[in-house]
């Protein structure tokens, strides 16, 4: 007797070998408390299409907790005057705040 492992795509039901499947993280949707992962076939992959106009933001309470945020890029501009300036002119998550020098101030 011998056990036959077979892979199925998720989506379709198809059969395939494991070189022709691609794997996708469902990380957020009302029906899940935690993310999943969904085996499919590379070319059913190329169905997943991005929104081109979203904005992804993570905020970060006083407390400590942080939350994930999608938006569209029409409804993020609608939060303040100028926004695409307000971003460009944000300071960046990593190394120094801008007009800041390096040194000590001795010299």
């Amino acid at each position: 007797m011998a056990i036959v492992s077979r892979k199925v795509s998720d989506l379709s039901g198809q059969e395939g070998t494991d070189d022709q499947f691609a794997s996708v993280v469902v990380r957020q949707h009302p029906k899940i408390d935690q993310p999943k992962t969904l085996d499919v076939l590379a070319t059913e992959a190329d169905q997943f299409k991005g929104i081109s106009d979203l904005v992804v933001l993570e905020v970060t309470t006083p407390g400590g907790g942080k939350r994930e945020i999608a938006m569209r890029l029409t409804d993020f501009n609608k939060l303040g005057a100028n926004m695409d300036e307000v971003v460009e002119n944000a300071r960046g998550t990593r190394g120094r705040v801008p007009g800041t020098r390096v040194g000590n101030g001795n010299g």
